[in-house]
C-alpha cells in the first residue's frame, strides 16, 4: 500500500481538507463533493497499487474519449452527450449523491503525475481535465455554482438584489448592447441573478473589449461568461501544480518509488487498453486464418497504410530492417497467419536475394520467436498504434507510422497510389500535419471505405485490418473463409500526437 500524496506536508494539508469538508454540512447538502472538484489537496488515504492503476486506467478512457471528440469537432449538446455517456461507463458519473469521490480524486492525482512528466503530457491532460471540469461546472445549479466560487476563495460574488439599482441595470444593459444587441433582453432577464461581481483586474480581456459594465472596482459579468473564467482560474491552478508535481516527480518517486510505484505511473501515458489482437482464440483474438494466397489481396484490401507500406517494401527489397520485420511479422501474425505460413512468406522473399542457408540461420529464429516458439516463449502481441507512433525510423528503416514518418509529398502518394480523391488527400495531409496521426488513419480508412467509419477510432493496425474485413463484407464461411469479429470499441490511452512508447 501507498500514500498517493508525495510528501508529510501534502498529505497533512490533505488530511485538513478531508476534514474540512466532512464538517461542513453546507457543502455537503449542496451536492458539491458530489460533483465537481479543483483538486487542490492529494487524497490522504492508502490506496492500494492495483486499485491506484485501474482508477486511473478507467480516468484515461474518459479523458482520450473527450480527447477524440474534441479533435473530430464535436460540440454543445453532441460533446456533452458523449462525455456524459463515457462517464458513467468508467464509474466516474457526477449526477449521482453515491458518486465515488475517492475514485475521481485518486485517478486525477494518478495521471497528474503520470502526464507531469513532459510538456506535450502536461498539454493533452491539461486540455482535457479543463474540459471536464468545463463539462461538470455547466451541469451545476445556481446555488451551487454561488457556493463552489465562495468555497474555493474565487472573489466571484452574484450581484445582490440590493445594489443592482437603477443605475447599475441600465449600465449593464447600455455595455450589452454594444457587443450583443440582439439578445440583451435575454441576458437580462435573470435580473442580478444573472451576473457575478468579478475583480476588474482578473478580467482585463473582458474590461479592455469592454465587454462588462465597471463600477466601484468590480466587473459585472454575465452568468454565462462565468464558466469560461473558471475554467481559466482551475486551468491556471492545474497548471501549476502539474510544474511542482513535475519537480517532485524527479526529486522523491522516481528514485524512491522506481521498483513500485514508479513503473506504473511511468505506463501510464503509454498505456494500450484496448484488444489483444496477438493470441488465437482470447478475448479480441483473431477469429479468421489468413493463407499466403491471400496475403496479396487483403493487403491491398485492408492493410492500414503502416502496415502496407512495411509488406510493399518487403515485396520490392526482399529485405526489411529489424524493426521493421518485427513490426510486420507481429501484425501478420496478429491478422491470422500461421507460423507455417508465416515462414514460408519471409523465406520466399528474402531467397530472393540471399540463400537459402543464411536465411535458416539469420533470420528464420525471429519469425519464430515472434510467435513465442523460442527464446522465453512469450506470445508477443502486435504493436499498436502509439508504438507505431513513437517509432523514428533511420535512414533505409520503414517501420512506424507513416502519418508521422513520411513527408508531406511522400504521404500525399502513398494515399493518391490508394485511389483516394485528391481533396480528401488534403484534408488527410493536413490532419498528419497537425499531428493528428490517428485521425488521418481513420480519414483514410473511411475514403477507401465507401464512407464507413471505425466508431472507436484508429487505435491499432490490427483492428484497422479486422473493422475493414467486416466493412467489405467477408464472413466466416464466404468468399475466402476469413470472418472476423469487430473489436469492440475500448477507448485507450490518448494517440492524437506521438505521446510515449509502449
Amino acid at each position: 500500500m501507498f500514500a498517493v500524496g508525495l510528501g508529510k506536508k501534502d498529505q497533512a494539508r490533505a488530511r485538513e481538507a478531508k476534514l474540512a469538508k466532512e464538517n461542513d454540512s453546507v457543502f455537503a447538502n449542496a451536492g458539491l463533493s458530489n460533483s465537481i472538484s479543483m483538486y487542490a489537496n492529494a487524497p490522504a488515504d492508502d490506496v492500494e497499487l492495483e486499485e491506484f492503476e485501474l482508477y486511473a486506467l478507467d480516468r484515461i478512457k474518459l479523458l482520450k474519449a473527450i480527447d477524440d471528440g474534441l479533435s473530430t469537432g464535436k460540440k454543445g449538446p453532441e460533446m456533452k452527450t458523449l462525455i456524459d455517456k463515457k462517464m458513467d461507463e468508467c464509474g466516474l458519473q457526477t449526477t449521482l449523491r453515491d458518486y465515488d469521490v475517492r475514485k475521481d480524486e485518486v485517478s486525477h492525482f494518478a495521471l497528474r503525475m503520470a502526464y507531469c512528466r513532459t510538456d506535450e503530457l502536461r498539454r493533452w491532460f491539461l486540455q482535457n481535465e479543463c474540459t471536464l471540469f468545463k463539462h461538470k461546472f455547466d451541469g451545476m445549479l445556481d446555488n451551487q455554482k454561488a457556493l463552489f466560487l465562495k468555497t474555493h476563495d474565487m472573489g466571484y460574488q452574484p450581484v445582490d438584489p440590493d445594489e443592482y439599482t437603477h443605475e447599475i441595470k441600465e449600465g449593464i444593459r447600455n455595455t450589452i448592447k454594444t457587443f450583443a444587441n440582439q439578445k440583451v433582453d435575454e441576458i437580462m432577464a435573470k435580473g442580478a441573478s444573472g451576473f457575478y461581481k468579478v475583480p476588474f483586474e482578473e478580467v482585463f480581456d473582458l474590461v479592455r473589449s469592454r465587454r462588462v459594465f465597471l463600477a466601484g472596482g468590480s466587473a459585472y459579468v454575465p452568468q454565462k461568461d462565468l464558466t469560461s473564467l473558471v475554467v481559466g482560474v482551475f486551468r491556471s491552478r492545474l497548471s501549476k501544480a502539474l510544474a511542482m508535481t513535475s519537480r517532485r516527480w524527479a526529486q522523491h518517486v522516481a528514485g524512491e518509488e522506481k521498483d513500485r510505484l514508479a513503473p506504473v505511473i511511468m505506463s501510464l501515458s503509454k498505456r494500450y487498453i484496448g484488444r489483444d489482437y496477438g493470441k488465437q482464440g482470447a478475448d479480441g483474438a483473431v477469429s479468421e486464418v489468413i493463407t499466403l494466397k491471400d496475403l496479396n489481396k487483403a493487403a491491398a484490401e485492408s492493410f492500414p497504410l503502416c502496415a502496407k507500406h512495411l509488406f510493399r517494401k518487403m515485396k520490392e527489397d526482399h529485405h526489411l530492417r529489424h524493426e521493421g520485420r518485427r513490426q510486420l511479422q507481429l501484425y501478420l501474425k496478429g491478422i491470422g497467419l500461421a507460423l507455417e505460413e508465416a515462414m514460408l512468406f519471409w523465406k520466399t522473399e528474402f531467397c530472393k536475394k540471399i540463400p537459402a542457408e543464411k536465411f535458416e540461420k539469420e533470420y528464420a529464429y525471429a519469425v519464430r520467436h515472434a510467435y513465442g516458439k523460442e527464446g522465453k516463449r512469450v506470445d508477443y502481441t502486435p504493436h499498436t498504434c502509439m508504438k507505431c507512433i513513437a517509432a523514428n525510423p533511420g535512414n533505409g528503416e520503414h517501420h512506424g507510422c507513416p502519418f508521422k514518418t513520411f513527408g508531406e509529398e511522400g504521404l500525399r502518394a502513398a494515399l493518391s497510389g490508394m485511389s483516394i480523391k485528391p481533396a480528401k488527400v488534403n484534408e488527410i495531409v493536413e490532419k498528419a500535419k497537425g499531428q493528428h496521426y490517428q485521425l488521418a488513419c481513420g480519414m483514410t480508412f473511411e475514403a477507401t471505405h465507401e464512407g464507413k467509419t471505425i466508431d472507436a477510432g484508429v487505435q491499432h493496425p490490427n483492428q484497422y485490418f479486422q473493422e475493414s474485413r467486416k466493412a467489405l463484407g467477408y464472413a466466416k464461411g464466404d468468399g475466402e473463409g476469413k470472418g472476423v469479429v469487430s473489436p469492440e470499441k475500448v477507448p485507450v490511452t490518448p494517440g492524437q500526437k506521438a505521446i510515449g512508447v509502449n
